[in-house]
């Protein structure tokens, strides 16, 4: 295993080792690793994890697709521009029920991805309802 050395704020150092006193971590050095091999998922899904009981971490973190895009944003989470991808083909295809369940199975009502695919949709229907007319 090779070793680096990495320097971080004072104030993140500190926060890791409170999360290491309440147990959340069993040491930094586990925290570190779950933590880089997390950020390797979310860049490359495919990503082959090492960390031991990485799955059995997150678990524990409560660590969902839903949290995981509202903690990204729209403004770069993949999840966010898959889901929208994934709005507009059930949209073109005229599959709106698809899509409202979809959207209805990863987002809560009230989110702000929630509304703007839901907009997105409309637009779909909107101009399907314009073409007929």
């Amino acid at each position: 295993m090779a070793k680096d050395t990495v320097r971080y704020p004072d104030d993140v150092v500190d926060e890791i080792d409170r999360l290491v006193e309440d147990g959340m971590f069993e040491s930094k050095s586990e925290f570190y690793r779950f933590s880089a091999e997390y950020v390797l998922t979310l860049i490359d899904p495919d990503h082959d994890v090492e960390t031991f009981n990485f799955d059995e971490i997150k678990s524990e973190l409560d660590i969902d697709e839903q949290s995981h895009a509202r903690a990204l944003g729209t403004d770069g989470g993949t999840f966010f521009l898959d889901a929208v991808i994934t709005v507009r083909k059930y949209g073109l295809r005229g599959n709106y029920e698809a899509a409202e369940r979809f959207i209805d199975d990863h987002y809560d009502s009230t989110d702000q991805e929630c509304i703007i695919l839901e907009e997105l949709l409309g637009t779909y229907r909107n101009g399907t309802q314009n073409r007929t007319a």
